[in-house]
């Protein structure tokens, strides 16, 4: 079939003695989506050319072990083979012959779908995902699939039955997470294996490693994009999402994958509308409010951090835009809501893997009783981090619990978003600016005293899940010779807003 899989085992520990690319495949591997599409419309390249150029670079960076399968390589020329052959016969696909990567957490008809688990390590999609068939239609060229922090639950992709993927900034001396969940899409990017990814975007596993990986990640509002075909972690906040090499090639990723979806009754009729955004070049901001919410000077913010946000607010001042002080007083709750509300979805859905249906089921399991067989095929099949999750889900949904943890969360939840509805309608903020992380990229393995110390990683991207906004982490100058990302929200559906910020706060990074 097209996607026989040719599946990558990286040796994480010691780097691999693989050919370096040529200084073509690099030069082509290095563009940005919008140049390697203007190369091949100019025929100055070929799609074949271009897949050539990412899987050279995906051998060349296989110790990131940023992918848990790449498709067989005939296949993949085969497919821009074809794709160059509809160019030259004067068909127009948006993505034709672009190669791009996919979170595997997307269902891909006839490839592994693992949520990096050993409970669908042998998971064969039957059927493809609304946003990778809408990506498919639109000429790209699906490489593989990348790793990921089990079931999406994590922020550090440390979390996956194929080891943790590595940081490409990481120094000679130690290697550093790429953040999480997303983090081999992120990394894909990053190291130029690929010109857009996918991930999916619970409580900031986009923008999150996009930060740390130097990239742009592009959470669109809650229903913008199908969710059928992405497996569910906390179906009220899942949301795909994007990971790019800058604004532009997001709104071209966005353009592509959102829009109606018979399958998923959450999802919004109509596209976002960006003929303007690639229209207008206007850097100009003027009439345009900034809201700098006051609550998210938190402690644990490093003072770089600090510094490159309030630079960042006057740089968006420079360009005419109205900087405000706003107050979003429930966002200190923001963290336990989340908290509840995502393991109690999470229980839910994860229910499913029984060890009858699909999944892994037990090896002894003949010998056993029903309720042995669930038990000892779950403790098999999920990682620590998902077993935690899915009984602290079933617990906060427990009929003693229920009222005290889950009822309250979900109250809180209204009132965070309310803040939102607040600050966007009565004080008529259109785009709101804070840091994406509180510190950079932590080394991989340091352990942490205690596993929810990991969770406040989320606690700048959560409260835009939690209220269902769009929202984009935009890189920044390297604060120690570490990425770094700053975050901007907008109201429900305002993305084209959103994305022409970025777009000035963007080039920021680049006036240094």
């Amino acid at each position: 079939s097209m996607w026989a899989c040719r599946t990558i085992r990286a040796n994480v520990h010691r780097r691999g003695v693989s050919t370096a690319p040529s200084a073509r495949h690099n030069e082509l591997a290095s563009l940005s989506l919008m140049e390697a599409k203007e190369w091949l419309d100019t025929s100055k390249t070929t799609s074949v050319e271009l897949v050539e150029a990412t899987l050279a670079q995906i051998e060349h960076s296989k110790h990131l072990n940023a992918w848990t399968s790449v498709q067989n390589t005939e296949k993949l020329l085969a497919a821009a083979k074809e794709q160059d052959e509809q160019r030259a016969a004067g068909v127009k696909n948006v993505l034709g012959g672009i190669p791009l990567a996919i979170k595997d957490i997307f269902n891909v008809k006839g490839t592994v779908t693992s949520c990096s688990s050993k409970m669908l390590a042998n998971y064969v999609s039957t059927y493809t995902a609304t946003v990778c068939e809408k990506l498919e239609k639109n000429g790209a060229i699906l490489l593989g699939k990348t790793n990921m922090d089990e079931f999406g639950m994590g922020s550090l992709t440390t979390f996956s039955h194929y080891g943790p993927t590595i940081n490409p900034y990481s120094p000679k001396d130690k290697q550093l997470s790429p953040g999480g969940s997303s983090g081999g899409s992120a990394v894909a990017v990053a190291a130029n294996m690929c010109y857009g990814a996918l991930g999916s975007d619970t409580g900031g596993s986009v923008r999150l490693p996009a930060a740390w990986c130097n990239v742009v990640g592009l959470k669109p509002s809650y229903g913008r994009c199908s969710r059928y075909g992405m497996v569910a972690y906390a179906s009220s906040f899942d949301v795909p999402a994007i990971f790019a090499k800058n604004t532009t090639d997001a709104a071209l990723l966005l353009d592509a994958i959102s829009g109606a979806d018979a399958y998923d009754s959450t999802c919004l009729d109509e596209n976002v509308d960006l003929e303007e955004f690639f229209q207008e070049k206007s850097l100009d901001l003027t009439g345009l409010v900034v809201g700098i919410p006051q609550e998210y000077n938190t402690a644990e913010m490093s003072p770089e951090i600090q510094q490159l946000w309030v630079e960042a607010a006057n740089w968006l001042a420079s360009h005419g835009a109205e900087i405000k002080t706003i107050s979003l007083p429930h966002t200190s709750s923001a963290l336990a809501t989340y908290y509840i509300l995502a393991p109690a979805e999470a229980s839910s859905n994860l229910a499913r893997y029984d060890g009858l249906r699909y999944g892994h089921r037990d090896k002894a399991s003949d010998k056993k009783s029903v309720a042995e067989l669930y038990t000892q095929s779950r403790t098999e099949g999920f990682g620590d981090e998902v077993i935690r999750r899915i009984v602290m889900g079933t617990f906060v949904l427990s009929q003693a619990s229920y009222e005290d943890y889950y009822l309250k969360a979900a109250k809180v939840r209204r009132l965070i978003k309310e803040d939102f509805e607040k600050v966007f309608k009565e004080e008529k903020v259109d785009v709101i600016l804070t840091p994406t992380a509180t510190s950079g990229a932590p080394e991989i393995g340091k352990k942490l005293d205690n596993p929810v110390e990991a969770y406040t990683n989320d606690v700048m991207t959560l409260p835009a899940n939690l209220a269902g906004i769009p929202a984009i982490s935009v890189p920044t100058r390297l604060v120690s010779g570490l990425p770094q990302g700053l975050q901007l929200m907008a109201d429900h559906f305002e993305e084209r807003k959103l994305l022409r910020v970025a777009r000035v706060l963007e080039k920021h990074r680049l006036s240094e």
